[in-house]
């Protein structure tokens, strides 16, 4: 099987050529709660604008727009968070705090700060911005797993503009889309209640690339049950943390090592089965210009059952933090209104993770009084829908540095 056959080919581009002018450093920083993070400033002569580009689990230092902004006249900061390439562990309330280690530093070096949020970027950001918008005391005390999050306690920076590319709804949301309800068993990642199987012919499903016919009975039953399943794993990860804190007291108490092992022991959750969105297949719910597939490839039928996916592998206090739809703060709809900054909103009408009912919900809930809505023709990480077109990437990058120059400072290099 050749590279551009694989099932998942297509999803990352190359970035292109960074001005000759660009310089580059690379910065360590500790957040407020005693982690460690590094980011990447690329910046041209003269920039006093800055724009940020974050997401929660993946590393953006090489993301194709970078070049595209660094050539507006803009500097550009691309942070990793701690849980970068390893979302095991990934607790969204502390990703806010990695946010803010950079955003304080970026605070006192330029005079305009704009964060850019790509796919997972933008309700990371949305969260971080209700959060920092709110005084201290109002801030959320406790991660879903009962955690301290520190936010009291933290410098927060705001900031003067913002951009989102293609968000999505959340993780928990995105999820809460994708999981496949009709697993019966979560110890056999191959049973299945046959009456809600997305990839059964019975059920309206058509061989790919094809596209599937799903009747709206089964479309509710299917939605209801994703919640049911979400709902049921939320409860063992909340029994998790409940025997943890037992232990921990218990430990506590005894002093017995025997106790602090049964306390440190860790928690694995493995969740089968997470690429089952029916709009994937179905490209008459919600119709849009995207392709037959998911975000993971063109055989979403097959992907469900292998090892890749959202969520797959995690602790309880991720899982209830950033992959349950029921329990995760990092909503995009849920944080919008605290999102005030000028914001352009770019939809790519390709998407295959926010879907054109889903980017209507995120742009109505924003608050900003400044706020532009801009569509262009693109696939969710950027490329292009047909050969020989230009790219997400390159029309969003017309869009934002269009948008950028009417608003803040930029030196174009010569």
């Amino acid at each position: 099987m050749t590279t551009t056959e694989r099932l998942g080919a297509g999803r990352y581009l190359d970035a292109g050529a960074r001005p000759d002018a660009t310089r580059t450093s690379l910065h360590e920083l500790t957040t407020a709660d005693g982690a460690t993070v590094r980011g990447v400033l690329a910046t041209v002569p003269g920039a006093t604008t800055v724009v940020c580009l974050m997401h929660p689990r993946q590393d953006l230092t090489h993301h194709p727009l970078v070049p595209v902004l660094l050539q507006a006249g803009v500097a550009v900061w691309t942070q990793h968070t701690r849980s970068v390439n390893n979302d095991l562990v990934l607790v969204h309330e502390q990703a806010l705090l990695d946010v803010a280690a950079g955003l304080v530093l970026l605070r006192e070096r330029f005079a305009s700060v704009v964060t850019l949020g790509h796919s997972g970027g933008g309700p990371l950001y949305a969260f971080y911005l209700e959060q920092a918008g709110l005084p201290p005391a109002d801030r959320i005390a406790t991660t879903p797993g009962g955690r301290p999050t520190g936010l009291a306690d933290a410098v927060l920076p705001g900031v003067d503009g913002v951009v989102f590319l293609a968000p999505h709804p959340g993780q928990g949301r995105l999820l809460l889309g994708c999981i496949d309800p009709s697993v019966a068993d979560e110890a056999d990642p191959l049973s299945v209640v046959p009456g809600l199987d997305p990839y059964d012919p019975a059920n309206g499903f058509a061989e790919p690339p094809r596209s599937s016919s799903y009747d709206a009975a089964f479309l509710d039953r299917y939605r209801a049950a994703q919640r049911a399943r979400v709902a049921r794993i939320d409860a063992v990860a909340r029994l998790h943390l409940a025997r943890a804190a037992e232990a921990r007291a218990t430990a506590k108490r005894t002093g017995s090592a025997a106790d602090r092992r049964r306390a440190l022991a860790p928690r694995i959750m493995v969740v089968p089965r997470t690429d089952a969105d029916p709009r994937t297949v179905d490209l008459s719910i919600d119709p849009s210009e995207r392709p037959y597939g998911s975000l993971f490839g063109r055989r979403p039928d097959l992907i469900n059952y292998g090892q890749v996916g959202f969520g797959r592998v995690t602790t309880p206090e991720a899982w209830l933090s950033t992959w349950s739809g029921l329990s995760s703060h990092a909503d995009f709809v849920r944080c919008a209104p605290g999102v005030t900054a000028p914001t352009l909103f770019l939809e790519l009408t390709g998407d295959q993770a926010a879907f054109p009912a889903d980017s209507r919900r995120m742009v109505d809930a924003l608050g900003a009084a400044d706020l532009t809505h801009r569509t262009v023709r693109g696939l969710h990480f950027g490329a292009a829908i047909a050969e020989g077109e230009p790219t997400g990437n390159a029309l969003a990058g017309q869009e934002i540095a269009a948008w950028l120059g009417e608003r803040f400072a930029t030196v174009p290099p010569g």
